[in-house]
């Protein structure tokens, strides 16, 4: 199960092939001047982030990473890295747009932050070509799957961040993909004090909300393919752990590496908890609210489910980014606590 609806450019190209495209076309711009000389002094991706103190360094699964100097040309393409680097002041001059937002690439909860769109860039599969030609100094990938040949290929670009230790297939939360992106923008002060202002949001729902604590709680989604529910690691669950529910166990025993588990029809009693909370992806939300067997899960038939059918909302909860994340708190936790009761 994906939740995202991906801009993926196929190629036949081999990995190895790739990589000498983007050699030659990195050999063609450098040719061309060096990129201190043709540097734009309006799409200067750190902007107002560039007092920080160089060389940064930032620790992944593929070691560690030094940026020398303040990054003037970012291109973030892991899911949702774009939207941080706004929150921390600075323009990416390329982008992923994971949840096919359309425009600018994000959600309306950063509309309005770029200065200039940036160049959307394919999500599962990457235009390495197209990323060369932007003349990166910094690529992030923070949040993505994790893969060796991807990683290696967009180092041959530029210095890459890819996924911290045990991030492999996008089980990066908000608050690490925060502190990853800031402190490779040279910038962590900022990044800090983005998750103590987020982290004093759910404080205060948890306050509000102390019936929250404890309680299970299924994170489910449809497609045309079937159901599906999250695992821990992901940022669905981290939201509601901080919340103080408890992810289905039933759910959790099922875990893989990936960040869900199928659930078939036939045993859709799997999404059975104190609240049952589902997306609809690529689909209708009636296909979910109306399908008899889902209503007669038992916390479904309690009244203690909720579908998502506003997509802002749908969308706030899957991409789980520091400005997303504040957005969900504001819209997500009324609707928790009117289906507790």
């Amino acid at each position: 199960m994906n939740d995202s609806a991906p801009r993926v450019r196929r190629t036949r190209r081999t990995p190895a092939l790739m990589a000498g495209v983007v050699a030659a076309l990195l050999v063609g711009l450098a040719a061309c001047g060096s990129s201190d000389d043709t540097a734009d002094s309006g799409t200067s991706a750190s902007g107002k982030a560039a007092e920080g103190a160089f060389p940064a360094k930032v620790t992944t699964k593929f070691g560690e990473v030094t940026v020398d100097k303040a990054p003037k040309r970012i291109v973030a393409i892991g899911w949702g890295d774009a939207e941080t680097v706004l929150a921390l002041g600075g323009q990416p001059v390329g982008a992923s747009d994971w949840l096919a937002f359309g425009g600018e690439g994000v959600g309306p909860w950063a509309k309005g932050k770029y200065d200039k769109s940036p160049q959307l860039i394919g999500t599962l599969e990457p235009e390495y070509e197209k990323i060369a030609a932007l003349r990166p100094d910094l690529i992030l990938d923070v949040k993505s799957s994790g893969d060796q040949t991807r990683h290696d290929t967009l180092s041959k670009i530029a210095p890459t961040v890819g996924v911290p230790e045990g991030g492999d297939q996008y089980k990066v939360t908000w608050a690490k993909q925060t502190q990853m992106v800031s402190a490779a923008m040279g910038v962590p002060a900022k990044g800090e004090k983005l998750i103590a202002d987020t982290e004093a949001k759910f404080a205060d729902a948890v306050k509000a909300h102390p019936e929250f604590k404890g309680s299970t709680i299924t994170l489910g989604a449809r497609t045309s393919e079937g159901y599906g529910a999250y695992v821990s690691g992901t940022g669905r669950v981290d939201f509601v752990e901080r919340l103080g529910f408890e992810n289905n166990p039933a759910v959790e025993a099922k875990a893989g590496k990936g960040f869900s588990v199928p659930v078939s029809k036939e045993n859709l009693d799997l999404l059975d908890a104190d609240l049952t909370v589902m997306a609809p992806i690529g689909i209708p939300a009636t296909d979910i609210s109306d399908d008899p067997l889902y209503k007669a899960v038992p916390s479904v038939k309690a009244g203690h489910s909720l579908v998502f059918d506003d997509k802002d909302i749908s969308t706030a909860f899957a991409t789980d980014t520091v400005l997303s994340t504040s957005y969900a708190l504001e819209k997500v936790v009324p609707l928790f606590a009117e289906k507790m009761k």
